[in-house]
C-alpha cells in the first residue's frame, strides 16, 4: 500500500473515490463537519487530502488541517477512513508526507478503539476532549 498526498488541483477528480471513506469517518464527529463541508475545505486548500492506494485502487483516505503553535506545526487528522493507517508501514509513509509539508507533530481526536490501534504505531493519548452545545 502506498500513501500519497493529493494535490489540490486533483481533488475534484478523486473526491468521488474517497468520499465514502471520509463520510464513514465523519459519522463519528457528532456533527462537527459534513462530508460536503470536508470536500469544500479540501478543495479550497484549507485541509489536505491523503490517500492509501494499492493495485486495486484507493483503499483509504484522510483529511488533515494544519496549525502553527509556538513549538510545533501540527497536522491534525480531521477525518480518516478505510485502510489508511492500518500498519506501521502506511503510518511511516503518512508521517513522511506530513513532515514533507512542514508538520512536526500529528494529532487527532479519536475513539478509544482507534486510540488502541494507533498506539501500535507509537501514538500516545495526550488528552481527552469533551464538549456541550450551548
Amino acid at each position: 500500500m502506498q500513501v500519497q498526498h493529493v494535490d489540490i488541483s486533483h481533488v475534484n477528480q478523486v473526491w468521488h473515490l474517497v468520499e465514502v471513506f471520509i463520510d464513514d469517518a465523519l459519522d463519528y464527529s457528532k456533527g462537527d463537519y459534513t462530508t460536503e463541508q470536508a470536500k469544500t475545505l479540501v478543495a479550497m486548500g484549507q485541509w489536505a487530502l491523503f490517500v492509501a492506494v494499492n493495485d486495486s485502487g484507493i483503499q483509504g483516505a484522510a483529511t488533515v488541517s494544519f496549525s502553527n503553535r509556538p513549538n510545533d506545526r501540527v497536522a491534525f487528522i480531521t477525518a480518516i477512513g478505510g485502510k489508511m493507517i492500518s500498519d506501521t508501514d502506511t503510518f511511516s509513509q503518512f508521517k513522511s508526507l506530513l513532515a514533507g509539508v512542514g508538520a512536526t507533530y500529528i494529532e487527532g481526536a479519536v475513539r478509544e478503539s482507534v486510540a488502541r490501534l494507533w498506539s501500535r504505531c507509537g501514538l500516545e493519548e495526550k488528552y481527552r476532549i469533551v464538549g456541550v452545545k450551548l
